[in-house]
């Protein structure tokens, strides 16, 4: 009998999980939404038109109109890139400080260890949210300053899976191996160890971009995210809050796309966690 691979292992797992291939659908669209921007789009998502102020949904404009005049089904499309952008550069930065220190903390232990996980103990003290409140309050109000500030408060609960993986890594033979060969510590440490400790970080990265999303659109939502004209869903649900009694779709269309978009890489995180876990 043939022995299956382990990609093989991990996707037939992964597809038997009908949520998590729900999620991978929804994750997609988005993608493709957001690339296809200048084609999907009707309208220019900051053209001001102010004989169609507060439209309902229609042919013409399939999502209706703002307070400005401005097509909400336009604004919608170009806005899925901001949280796309957003999403992944500040997960990125996130996982970028978490490799580092994670691993050093893992490989070297002791003194390295106690230091950085203190720092990590400093760090995941502080409520997120409020501390990203009160570093956008400082700084001016942009996507660049909202991606580094959701980065460099989002890399300690990956830097303590990354530490967790390596303290059991590093006592394998393969990596025994790698020393009697005279491979150097960043050697292991990049080329032995990391690759086989990756899979819990891919996790928690699907799930960060969610979170890192929903940041964005809460910060866009209190007025100092992403600033108009450029449309996120966060500022369009701001605009919607004073016309909520009349015009119901500038709060129900950019709510809903928030819904989805973090339901979908909920699910696909939690189909990869189930998909990659070992003990299954």
């Amino acid at each position: 009998m043939k022995q299956e691979s382990l990609s093989k292992i991990i996707w037939r797992r992964f597809k038997s999980n009908k949520l998590a291939l729900a999620g991978s659908i929804l994750v997609l669209t988005l993608f493709i939404v957001a690339f296809l921007a200048p084609l999907i789009s009707l309208y220019d998502p900051t053209e001001i038109n102010v004989k169609e102020i507060l439209l309902p949904p229609s042919k013409a404009h399939l999502l209706g109109t703002d307070e400005l005049g401005r097509d909400v089904f336009s604004r919608m499309i170009w806005a899925s890139r901001v949280s796309l952008k957003v999403g992944f550069i500040a997960v990125g930065i996130a996982v970028g400080i978490a490799i580092i220190l994670g691993s050093l903390a893992g490989y070297y232990g002791g003194r390295v260890d106690n230091i950085i996980m203190r720092f990590v103990d400093i760090m995941l003290c502080f409520p997120t949210f409020f501390l990203i409140l009160a570093v956008i309050a400082i700084l001016e109000p942009s996507i660049t300053n909202i991606m580094i500030v959701i980065g460099i408060t989002s890399w300690p609960g990956i830097a303590r899976l990354l530490r967790a993986e390596f303290l059991s890594l590093k006592e394998r033979e393969f990596v025994a191996a790698a020393r009697a060969l005279g491979a150097s510590d960043w050697r292991i440490i990049f080329n032995h160890i990391l690759p086989n400790a990756l899979a819990p970080v891919v996790v928690a990265v699907t799930l960060g971009v969610a979170g890192a999303i929903l940041t964005e659109s809460a910060l866009s939502f209190l007025g100092i995210g992403v600033q108009p004209p450029t449309p996120s869903w966060g500022n369009i649900l701001t605009s919607g809050k004073a016309y909520i009694d009349f015009a119901w779709w500038l709060s129900l269309f950019p709510g809903l796309a928030i819904l989805i978009t973090v339901l979908g890489y909920t699910l696909l995180g939690e189909g990869l966690k189930d998909a990659l876990n070992p003990r299954l």
